[in-house]
């Protein structure tokens, strides 16, 4: 860390603020795939949970089946031991409930675990930023009175 601040204060203003940039830029790139990260668990946790409650009911149940997150159609429950999942890219595959919710359950660990190393990168970026930011300022408030 101290090699860094050493290399950064050595930088010249435009360098500095091309640093700054970059670093911002990364910083705002990486919240952004963080949320997109933490969207994509709660849509597999809610998946997750809509399998369990599909479990517990009986065949021949009358039910309204989403086509669209606004859009249901009634229908009725066919056989709930086995499910739709779907792997991405409009495949959908068919599983038993148990392979079902096993398959969410791996993917929103996954998931779990990408968003802590992200959020790693993120924090040392933002602190790299952060860093740059304040050394930016003191190089400018020098060369002000110079001015």
């Amino acid at each position: 860390m101290a090699s860094r601040t050493l290399e950064i204060e050595k930088m010249s203003v435009e360098q500095l603020k091309a640093l700054k940039e970059q670093a911002d830029l990364e910083v705002n790139l990486l919240q952004d795939s963080l949320n997109n990260i933490r969207t994509a668990t709660t849509r597999l946790e809610i998946a997750s949970n809509a399998l369990q409650d599909l479990s517990l009911r009986p065949q021949g149940k009358k039910m309204l089946v989403p086509l669209t997150a606004s859009l249901y159609v009634p229908g009725t429950l066919d056989d709930a031991d086995k499910v739709l999942v779907d792997v991405g890219t409009g495949y959908f595959v068919e599983k038993t409930m148990t392979e079902g919710k096993d398959y969410c359950e791996r993917k929103i660990s996954l998931l779990k675990s990408n968003y802590e190393q992200l959020l790693d990168v993120a924090t040392k970026k933002k602190s790299i930023a952060d860093e740059t930011g304040v050394i930016l300022q003191a190089k400018l408030r020098q060369l002000a009175p110079a001015q």
